[in-house]
């Protein structure tokens, strides 16, 4: 057996390279990416280097990992805020309630339409001077001056043609003028009218000690005379006709303006004057 001496092994070490320390194994990352492709950068240690898949297989799954818990937080962050379109939820919100508003009103416009050919039917049958009286008196100031008595009914055809619909109906008052002398004055109760129906309505048209100052001739000279008494009168009223269609949104009204010139005759009282032919009505 050969023994190694001192100047062997000196020999042995001369000739065999010093290994360096061993380095440790670092690497950089490259700015992420939404797609993914992220790049590992390694330093250059000879570990790192290509010529050891192992070290490279080793690093990898870090990489997978980090991207697969960061992308998909930031997904749900997103989809909590928008849409499934990313849009956001407001949106959808403003766009049905402008839809609702903008269908509304084109339901009440077509009712209103389907309301207005619906015109009610109003028009002035008769009237009857019941009682006409002139005679010397006093105004509520103690003046002296000729006052005048007059009682008439009228009688007014009103119909509702309307089939989908009742109305209300308010007139005001009606009153019987001498130019611009009002002789008399009656009131109509508000009524309502369901639909495809008719009334005639009565109506007491008074007048009760009404000054007239002199200056109203063919009444000053009907004093002991009323027989001969022959005054052109005006009869006139507004009827308001409203219907509720859809509650108080769509609510179409009708109004009718009426004027009946009627002559007033001493030899016909009591007796129906007929005014079919005799009124003029204005929408």
């Amino acid at each position: 057996m050969h023994v190694k001496s001192d100047s062997d092994l000196t020999s042995v070490e001369a000739l065999t390279p010093p290994r360096s320390p061993r380095r440790p194994l670092y690497y950089v990352q490259s700015p992420s990416n939404h797609d993914g492709n992220d790049k590992m950068s390694y330093g250059s240690s000879p570990f790192g280097s290509p010529g050891h898949p192992a070290l490279n297989y080793h690093c990898s799954p870090v990489h997978h990992s980090r991207s697969s818990t960061v992308i998909p937080r930031r997904r749900r962050m997103n989809d909590d805020a928008d849409g499934d379109n990313g849009i956001p939820v407001k949106f959808y919100v403003v766009w049905f309630v402008a839809s609702f508003i903008l269908l509304f009103t084109i339901f009440s416009l077509i009712l209103w339409a389907a309301s207005v050919p619906y015109k009610p039917k109003v028009f002035v049958k008769s009237m009857v001077f019941d009682n006409f009286n002139v005679q010397s008196g006093m105004d509520a100031t103690g003046v002296p001056t000729d006052m005048l008595t007059l009682n008439t009914t009228v009688k007014i055809f009103y119909r509702n043609p309307a089939t989908f619909f009742g109305v209300h109906v308010t007139v005001t008052p009606i009153q019987i003028h001498y130019f611009q002398l009002k002789l008399a004055s009656g009131y109509v109760k508000k009524f309502y009218q369901s639909r495809k129906s008719q009334r005639v309505i009565v109506a007491q048209v008074l007048g009760y000690q009404t000054p007239l100052y002199g200056g109203v001739s063919p009444f000053n000279a009907a004093i002991g005379h009323l027989k001969n008494v022959v005054v052109p009168v005006n009869l006139t009223f507004v009827m308001r006709s409203r219907a509720y269609v859809l509650g108080r949104l769509v609510k179409p009204t009708f109004y009718k303006n009426v004027l009946c010139q009627v002559t007033l005759r001493g030899n016909q009282i009591g007796t129906h004057v007929n005014l079919t032919d005799s009124c003029f009505y204005l929408d």
